[in-house]
């Protein structure tokens, strides 16, 4: 990765700033991203896309006339959160719906299902379609869980021209549906991505091979395969793809040749002539092929190859004019280039669309008594004991959730946790209760976390805070042992995991169990947290040899296999902080990998503002 980095920490922050600079004429800023600068008519469907930074072009370089009208931007490889979703939905939607599009994956889909709600609340039409484009990542039989990576871009594509040509939000939705059934992508890697701000990869590629059926998140490949040369690389791709021609598709295809990163336009353009003699040898006809960097994975070096089978309508919307900072293709019509100019009052719409951080003035109950105040007390202290626990961690957990995930969960849990250490405290300060606190801080931790962990964070914070408001203060382990039924039953409702998922659901069950059946027995707290946490501890360790089934992490169960899963550690840890307990002493550095002699504390995570892993 290049060091062209002021804080690592403010890399996405930094880099969207620059680049709504450079293109100021076509985008402008809106909290959680960007929109068009001269907003479509009102009466034209919306298209939202959205994901975690690391992919430029995608997902705010194709913002404008032609494809999206908004792009929301999540840290580097990290789902925004749903306030971001819900804040550029809002704002780019007018009369007639919004259409929100990310990969298929695990934070993005919750963060967007429950932006997709919100904004239905809000009165606006709303739908979320994820793409699947991904062959490797599961097999024909289960497209569903299949990744989404450079066939996004078809998608937004089809979608947003169907769009401009007038077409309703179900039409629109429609052509993305159709768009997505007729794409298929597989990658490959010749090396793995830096985070900003780390000394290492992510993963690397042994040499004499290439990593077979990577995704655009700095994951390693499904498998391996022999180094080979540009023209059996290009048979080797056709030909899988090849494999899932839809039934009854013709002649005709359009056809992607991302690189990933690194890999230079020269070598693109090498193995584009390989392609093309394979694609001309199977019969196939190509429309307007794109070659270069349009899904792209940081700096990694590797390139991915994308078939649309095509009929008259993907045609057409395959070929229509876009304009944006990073994809063109054709010419616009001049008057185009004004639409929307006239709709008085629309930047001031926009304007008073944006949702706002909730005050901590409408954040819940105010202190009645001093039972109440020394609650919100301990609840605070708790809050900066888990922050500054996972502060110490962050690195360990990165490297525990790069065996086969992305290397963030530490620096994912890390900013969710500082946020809701001090939005608790401000709730506090302003004179509320632990209920308020525990509500702002679960706020906080999904919407600075983003991602799978942020989202499942905030709604698990969010449920305790409720049972606390329904128990009257007293009968502090039955109360807390309530408390932590509620966190875990949310993650699990939200995340559609269940214990043997390999998820934070394996040591979640069986903690809040334990601390339930002690509090039913009538045991003190400081008891029933030392019974939680070791039936935790040891559920935790037992993930080491589960397979996940649910994630980002799925599609390679088997690297995954001798290691535990980084949330069930994770959540451990972070309820012996709660409690006052040492996660170093016993908790959780029995299943925590040691740092190596070397470590800087960069690490997998690098101290970078990167993202948790998905639906840990």
């Amino acid at each position: 990765m290049s060091p062209l980095a002021d804080d690592p920490a403010r890399f996405v922050e930094d880099a969207l700033e620059g680049f709504v600079d450079l293109y100021r004429d076509q985008v402008r800023l809106v909290p959680g991203g960007v929109v068009r600068a001269v907003p479509a008519p009102r009466s034209q469907v919306a298209v939202v896309v959205g994901g975690g930074s690391g992919h430029y072009p995608a997902f705010c370089g194709v913002v404008g006339p032609g494809l999206a009208h908004g792009a929301v931007v999540g840290n580097v490889f990290t789902s925004p959160s749903t306030a971001d979703a819900v804040s550029v939905g809002a704002a780019a939607a007018g009369d007639a719906g919004v259409l929100m599009i990310t990969g298929n994956y695990a934070g993005d889909v919750m963060n967007f299902t429950l932006a997709r709600d919100e904004l239905r609340r809000r009165g606006v039409d709303a739908h979320f379609l994820v793409v699947t484009d991904d062959v490797a990542s599961a097999p024909a039989d289960e497209v569903d869980k299949r990744r989404g990576i450079a066939g996004d871009l078809v998608v937004f594509k089809a979608a947003g021209a169907a769009a401009a040509e007038g077409a309703s939000l179900d039409e629109v939705v429609a052509a993305a549906e159709h768009a997505n059934a007729r794409t298929r992508t597989l990658g490959v890697a010749f090396d793995g991505c830096t985070l900003p701000g780390a000394d290492a990869p992510l993963f690397t590629v042994p040499d004499g091979v290439f990593g077979l059926g990577v995704g655009i998140h700095g994951e390693p490949g499904i498998g391996e395969v022999p180094a080979c040369t540009a023209s059996e690389l290009a048979g080797l791709l056709v030909d899988r793809l090849l494999q899932e021609r839809p039934e009854g598709a013709g002649p005709r295809v359009a056809v992607l040749l991302n690189g990933l990163g690194r890999t230079k336009y020269e070598e693109l353009f090498v193995l584009w002539r390989a392609v093309r003699a394979r694609l001309d040898a199977a019969g196939l006809e190509v429309v307007q092929p794109d070659v270069g960097e349009l899904v792209t994975s940081l700096d990694m070096a590797g390139c991915s190859l994308t078939l649309v089978w095509l009929d008259e309508d993907l045609e057409r919307w395959w070929t229509a004019p876009a304009q944006t900072p990073a994809y063109r293709k054709g010419a616009l019509p001049a008057a185009s280039d004004a639409a929307g100019a006239g709709d008085a009052g629309r930047d001031a719409a926009v304007d008073d669309a944006w949702p706002t951080a909730p005050s901590v003035d409408d954040a819940g109950p105010r202190v009645v008594d001093d039972a109440d105040a020394a609650e919100a007390a301990v609840v605070v202290a708790a809050l900066h004991r888990v922050a500054a626990v996972l502060g110490d961690l962050e690195t360990r957990l990165g490297r525990l959730d790069a065996v086969a995930g992305d290397g963030d969960h530490g620096r994912g849990m890390l900013r969710g946790s500082r946020a809701a250490a001090d939005a608790a405290d401000a709730a506090a300060q302003a004179g509320h209760g632990a209920v308020a606190c525990l509500q702002d801080a679960g706020h906080a931790w999904a919407d600075r976390a983003g991602g799978t962990s942020g989202v499942l964070w905030g709604a698990g914070l969010a449920a305790a805070a409720d049972a606390l408001a329904a128990r009257p203060v007293g009968d502090t382990t039955a109360r807390v042992a309530t408390a932590v039924r509620a966190g875990v039953d949310a993650v699990a409702t939200l995340g559609k995991a269940r214990p043997g998922d390999k998820t934070m659901l394996d040591s979640g069950e069986p903690l809040a169990a334990a601390f339930e059946a002690a509090a039913a027995a009538g045991d003190a707290l400081d008891a029933a947290w030392t019974d939680a946490l070791a039936a935790g501890r040891t559920a935790a360790a037992a993930t080491a040899d589960l397979r996940p089934q649910v994630g980002r992490a799925r599609p390679l169960a088997e690297r995954s296999l001798g290691t535990p899963d980084p949330g069930a550690v994770s959540l451990v840890a972070v309820l012996a902080a709660a409690a006052g307990r040492d996660p170093h002493e016993g908790v959780a550095a029995d299943v925590l990998p040691a740092a190596p002699a070397h470590d800087d504390e960069a690490g997998a995570t690098g101290g970078t503002d990167t993202h948790e892993g998905e639906q840990r």
